[in-house]
């Protein structure tokens, strides 16, 4: 605990620090874009460790860590050994999107390849779930968007639910030149030391201009995560789902003396209007809640069933009139008590994808609208 405690502010100390020592920007120079006014939260009655911490000065921080040198009972724990300890430790805690502590090379953690899909969903509008950012996926791409002109698709769902993070940031530029106009750039990868910017520009024209779809969470991380943001600033498509994973890094990985492995954000990804993807990644325009287990169920079994038996939930049936009015099934509601009575479970209703069935929803209402 006290390992902790010492973390906590020794990286509070680092953070004060940092921003005391970072010039102010020059008068009418660009920041990027303003966010809007955020409102003060209210104190909490009884605030966290982190709160305390954070609101310390740095002189408060500095005056902590003395006093404890001078005065706590266990010199032994406040070593600069236990101080550089907690200090690292404090970064892992706070900062685990950006930092990893590897036991060796070998530990890093490995991706399982998600498979190209795509399905015409009602003979109008088009889906593909681009998976793992490939070369071999990038054709599926290809050869899909080019199945979809010919038959005149105008509306598109791009599912990035199963793309994980890549750190061929070329390769997944291309995937959003296939959405990007021609001459812009798509994103940018940022580092913070020497400015060594490398910008990602679309030079070709884009294969698809209707209207567009993202489906993205937690599932959706690194260059994806930029697609997402490009597509959305670019196509003006709305983002559906959950936020995605706050990835979108490139990240080195260091050896330490021990042949332990450090892997750190050496480089952060901006988006085409500015703005960093890293830590906060892509939050959806719509939120909609689906169990990462249920998803993975249904692309897994897609492959075989095709995505549309999972798209609607299905209704349970009213056994009479009186029972479709008032919403009640009684006739299966005893059916269900009497299976429990027995010891049987009642059976579990299909998997339905929430997350798709409100981007169908969202492009029905859409054609709906401009046929007014």
């Amino acid at each position: 605990m006290l390992r902790f405690l010492l973390a906590t502010f020794v990286i509070a100390a680092l953070g004060a620090n940092l921003a005391a020592q970072s010039p102010a920007p020059a008068s009418g120079a660009q920041t990027g874009p303003k966010s809007p006014a955020q409102p003060t939260p209210s104190p909490s009655a009884t605030p966290t460790i982190e709160e305390l911490v954070d609101s310390l000065g740095p002189a408060d921080l500095q005056a902590f860590i003395t006093l404890l040198k001078a005065n706590f009972t266990n010199p032994d724990a406040i070593t600069d050994t236990e101080l550089s300890r907690a200090t690292v430790e404090g970064l892992l805690v706070r900062l685990p999107r950006g930092i990893t502590l590897l036991a060796g090379k070998e530990s890093a953690p490995s991706v399982t390849p998600g498979v190209f899909y795509s399905e015409l969903i009602a003979g109008r509008t088009g889906y593909v779930r681009l998976g793992t950012l490939n070369n071999a996926n990038l054709q599926a791409l290809d050869k899909a968007l080019s199945g979809f002109a010919a038959k005149k698709v105008n509306d598109l769902i791009v599912d990035l639910r199963a793309s994980s993070g890549t750190s061929d940031f070329s390769l997944a530029a291309e995937f959003a030149k296939r959405f990007s106009p021609k001459g812009k750039p798509i994103f940018t990868v940022r580092k913070p030391t020497g400015r060594q910017d490398r910008v990602f520009s679309s030079d070709r024209e884009p294969e698809f201009r209707g209207l567009v779809m993202v489906l993205a969470d937690s599932d959706t991380s690194g260059a994806a995560e930029a697609i997402a943001a490009a597509l959305r600033f670019y196509n003006k498509a709305l983002v559906i789902g959950q936020p995605t994973a706050g990835r979108a890094a490139e990240y080195s990985e260091l050896p330490l003396p021990s042949g332990k492995t450090v892997r750190l954000a050496a480089a952060e990804i901006v988006s085409s209007d500015g703005r960093s993807l890293f830590p906060e990644g892509v939050n959806p325009d719509l939120p909609v809640e689906m169990s990462l287990s249920e998803k993975r169920q249904i692309f897994q079994s897609s492959s075989e069933k095709g995505i549309g038996p999972f798209i609607y939930e299905t209704g349970r049936p009213h056994m009479t009139e009186a029972a479709l009015l008032a919403g009640t099934n009684p006739e299966l509601e005893a059916a269900e008590a009497a299976q429990q009575r027995r010891g049987r479970a009642p059976e579990k209703p299909p998997p339905h994808d929430p997350v798709l069935q409100r981007a169908l929803d969202v492009v029905t209402s859409l054609e709906v609208y401009q046929k007014h």
